[in-house]
C-alpha cells in the first residue's frame, strides 16, 4: 500500500488534545490548514516525550544561535490555544515513532510522527538484530510532518504539558495515579485509599 504523507508547512493550528475523563482519555496530534484537519492518535507518555523533547531542541537551537534565533524564550501568552480538538475528529492512524529536528536554515522545527507498524509473527529476527528503521519511501508507513516556527513550536510543547498534568492527581503514599473511587495503594498493603 502506497505511504500517505500528511504534510503541514507552518499549520494555522498544530495541539495536543485528548477526549474522554482522566483516567480515560485518548491523546491527539491534530494539524489543521485551510480547512484541512489530520488527527493521529497516541498515547500520554508519547505526548509527555513529545513536548519535553520540542523544548529541549529549542532551547539548544536558541543557545547555538547565541540568542539571535526567533525563537521566545517561553510560550508567547498571545499565541496560546486552549480550544478543544477541531471536529471532527478522525483518526488517520496510531503514532509509533516519533522524530524531531532543527531546520536551521528556515528557522523552523520539523515534527514527524509515523505510524505504527505491526510486526508479522512470522518475521524471523535473529536475538541481537534491531529492526530496520522505516525508510522514507513511497512503501513505508504513514506519516505527519509538520513544520513549525518557534513560537508555535513553544505553544504547542506548553499546551501539551499542562495537558499531560491535567491528569488524574497521584496517590500521596505511592505516587500512582487516584481513580475517583480510590485504588488500591501498595504502599498501604494493599488496603483501599
Amino acid at each position: 500500500m502506497t505511504r500517505q504523507v500528511f504534510f503541514y508547512d507552518q499549520p494555522e493550528r498544530f495541539v495536543a488534545g485528548t477526549v474522554g475523563q482522566p483516567g480515560a482519555r485518548a491523546f491527539y496530534l491534530q494539524a489543521s490548514a485551510r480547512g484541512r484537519i489530520t488527527s493521529v492518535l497516541l498515547e500520554k507518555n508519547q505526548v509527555a516525550a513529545l513536548a519535553e523533547r520540542i523544548e529541549e531542541v529549542l532551547d539548544e537551537a536558541l543557545r547555538r544561535s547565541g540568542g539571535d534565533a526567533a525563537i521566545p524564550a517561553t510560550a508567547p501568552k498571545d499565541l496560546l490555544d486552549t480550544a478543544p480538538l477541531d471536529l471532527p475528529l478522525e483518526q488517520e492512524f496510531r503514532v509509533g515513532t516519533m522524530a524531531l529536528a532543527w531546520d536551521s536554515v528556515d528557522a523552523c522545527l520539523v515534527v514527524e510522527a509515523q505510524a505504527l507498524v505491526e510486526q508479522d509473527e512470522d518475521e524471523d529476527e535473529e536475538e541481537g538484530d534491531e529492526p530496520a528503521a522505516p525508510q522514507d519511501d513511497e512503501h513505508g508507513p504513514d506519516m505527519l510532518r509538520v513544520r513549525l516556527t518557534g513560537a508555535m513550536a513553544r505553544v504547542f510543547a506548553k499546551r501539551a504539558l499542562d495537558l499531560v498534568a491535567a491528569g488524574r492527581k497521584p496517590c500521596p503514599f505511592c505516587n500512582l495515579p487516584l481513580d475517583p473511587e480510590g485504588h488500591l495503594c501498595p504502599r498501604a498493603n494493599g488496603y483501599r485509599r
